[in-house]
């Protein structure tokens, strides 16, 4: 019988603009959270300050993750400002397994004003982990019906979403919608708390395919939740 993949979602709480700080906080949540995948909010390691300076790949302090991600058995996917080599800024996912740090996933449709300073992606990504596809989405990308759509042309049989949605925003509807709509599991990971100029919600948990709460996070910063996707 093939194996579930323990997924985590996480909402940690955010220190605006300190990487350092708050690439110790998503260390520890990998360590502790004893699942093979950790799924962090959008930005999460700058917080929402679209000013904040773009972070590559092979910047030392993300060594941290890698450790951690190591020890755990682990991938983390976790927000951050990308800077690329043509000197784009991207609003990115970046994949930190046990040996490295890759971009996974660059946010597609940006809200005024991240468009006036970040370039949208162009590609819809699918991540294949232990004999899942997952999906990537950041924020409105997973508002849109048109993404998870095309997500799941691409290949994808779980919808994996990080954002920051405030508590007006009707966050469980789509990801209802989206579960149901397209019969798959649905992750999110939301922000929690003050995050830059927005209060973001809470709310990370995940969808089963009949839209199904399996398991949902409260409105408090530094909560994480478990499940295994069957």
């Amino acid at each position: 019988m093939e194996e579930a993949l323990r997924i985590a979602v996480a909402q940690p709480a955010v220190v605006a603009y300190d990487v350092a700080a708050n690439v110790a906080t998503h260390a520890k949540i990998v360590r502790t959270a004893g699942a093979r995948l950790v799924v962090f909010p959008e930005l999460s390691l700058t917080g929402y300050n679209l000013d904040a300076p773009a972070l590559t790949c092979d910047d030392p302090r993300l060594v941290q993750i890698v450790a951690a991600c190591a020890d755990a058995d682990a991938v983390a996917l976790v927000g951050a400002p990308l800077a690329d080599a043509d000197g784009h800024a991207y609003i990115a996912t970046l994949l930190v397994d046990g040996e490295s740090v890759t971009v996974a996933y660059r946010k597609i449709h940006l809200h005024p004003p991240e468009d006036e300073r970040f370039t949208p992606g162009d590609k819809h990504v699918v991540l294949d982990l232990d004999g899942r596809r997952l999906g990537l989405a950041i924020c409105r990308d997973a508002s849109l019906a048109e993404h998870a759509a095309a997500t799941v042309t691409a290949g994808a049989d779980v919808y994996v979403a990080s954002t920051l949605n405030s508590p007006t925003d009707p966050r469980d509807a789509r990801m209802h919608a989206r579960a149901t709509t397209h019969r798959m599991h649905v992750v999110l990971s939301c922000g929690a708390g003050p995050d830059g100029p927005l209060l973001t919600a809470g709310g990370s948990g995940f969808w089963a395919p009949d839209g199904t709460v399996i398991a949902q996070a409260g409105a408090t910063p530094g909560e994480v939740v478990v499940t295994d996707l069957p």
